[in-house]
């Protein structure tokens, strides 16, 4: 294994600092105050892609980039410390058309995108004229299980007819997003892992109705994550993505990557959150001594740095795992950050609002927010039990020597049923 940064990411590092040193960071300002006066998209966005796009930033996430097709070509292991740069302003990755639920779409059709899918749906989404939605979660049913979504797609001629509601749809109200891929039931009968498939649904297309946009911790999201109901939605049997039956496996497909995309921001989110706490405790006094004098800060500072550090190391284990191995074969390590990076973020983030005292609740620095986004991804993408789960039959199924074990028991006759 070797971890270690390559020429090309070493310089792409230093040109993406160079660009939110000049471009994002001061604008953090100037977004808050659109998005809470009701401008969004902010004024300023496409200004951004424009420039990223011309410095060669662009759709950095996906690595089966064609010479056709808009971006920089990296591996999982070279995107990591990129995403972990953007994972610092929670709007940046859009700037790069980085952005999730978007990437995992981009990945899914440039899989699996017939020709005229990709005329239609992909250039103009690698392109980031156009934004969409990922429809998989529904309100119902236990969705973390795929196999349980009873959204209904039926053939009737050369139609699909859709009838479900779905929740948390990310994207849903932003005003740029234009389809959604849908999953749902094709052939309940069928068996477990064949019942569903993928259709592609414009947004506008009658019978799509969103009824609200969802708050995630009393916040609401300007992109939304939206309640839909799809009631007689009717698409044309051509915006099948892939074969019927073929859903669950496309939703493993896209998965993989897009949790470990979520993971690699959630780093950056954690060393800013690391670099405020120092900051704060060298600033600040109380009973006459500096924060980082009193006993506990010195603690918190200390474990954040070891934290953060361990979840780096996994999250870039698994992303050598992806690119060597596939995305099927790094299953379980995929599993073992998408559980360890939130709760970590969620740590440090705690420690550095209460560094800040009251001021670390409120809106004068970004660590709610940064708390908000790294406790609700211990449910997307899957929840932790789920990973945990996944993780422990893993390691059941695993080879083990019965000679060797039983040495440990010295002179005592056991059997692995004992």
């Amino acid at each position: 294994m070797e971890f270690a940064y390559s020429e090309k990411t070493r310089k792409l590092v230093v040109q993406l600092e160079n660009f939110m040193d000049k471009y994002i960071y001061p604008r953090i300002e100037q977004w808050d105050k659109e998005v809470n006066s009701g401008v969004y998209p902010v004024s300023f966005m496409d200004d951004l892609k424009q420039l990223a796009k011309d410095e060669g930033l662009w759709n950095l996430f996906l690595p089966g980039l064609q010479p056709d097709e808009p971006g920089t070509r990296l591996t999982n292991l070279e995107y990591a410390p990129l995403a972990e740069i953007m994972g610092k302003v929670s709007w940046a990755s859009e700037v790069f058309n980085c952005n999730a639920p978007d990437t995992g779409n981009m990945e899914l059709l440039h899989m699996f995108a017939t020709e005229q899918q990709r005329e239609r749906w992909l250039n103009p989404l690698m392109d980031g004229k156009i934004r969409s939605g990922f429809a998989m979660t529904e309100p119902d049913v236990s969705s973390s299980d795929a196999t349980n979504i009873q959204t209904l797609i039926r053939r009737e001629g050369d139609e699909y007819v859709i009838n479900g509601r779905k929740w948390f749809i990310t994207n849903a109200a932003h005003p740029d997003c234009e389809f959604f891929i849908v999953m749902g039931l094709t052939d309940p009968d069928a068996e477990t892992h064949k019942r569903q498939s993928m259709v592609i649904v414009p947004k506008d297309n009658p019978g799509v109705d969103i009824i609200r946009n969802v708050p995630i911790f009393n916040h609401h999201s300007p992109e939304g994550h939206c309640e839909i109901v799809f009631k007689d939605v009717r698409v044309p049997a051509q915006n099948l993505l892939g074969e019927e039956g073929q859903g669950f496996a496309l939703a493993q497909a896209r998965l993989g990557p897009g949790r470990i995309h979520h993971c690699m921001r959630s780093i950056g989110s954690a060393e800013l959150a690391l670099d405020l706490m120092v900051m704060r405790a060298q600033e600040r006094k109380t009973f006459g001594k500096y924060l980082y004098e009193h006993g506990a800060l010195e603690e918190w500072i200390s474990l954040s740095r070891i934290e953060i550090d361990q979840a780096r190391l996994l999250v870039l284990n698994a992303a050598w795992m992806i690119d060597k191995l596939g995305a099927k074969e790094a299953r379980k390590e995929i599993s073992m950050i998408k559980v360890a990076t939130p709760r970590m973020l969620t740590s440090v983030v705690d420690r550095a609002m209460q560094t800040f005292g009251a001021m670390g609740a409120s809106p004068d620095t970004p660590l709610p927010d940064m708390w908000t986004n790294g406790r609700t991804l211990r449910y997307i993408d899957g929840p932790d039990e789920v990973h945990l789960r996944s993780i422990s039959r893993q390691e059941r199924r695993a080879e083990r020597s019965v000679n060797d074990l039983q040495r440990f028991f010295y002179n005592r006759k056991v059997t692995l049923s004992e």
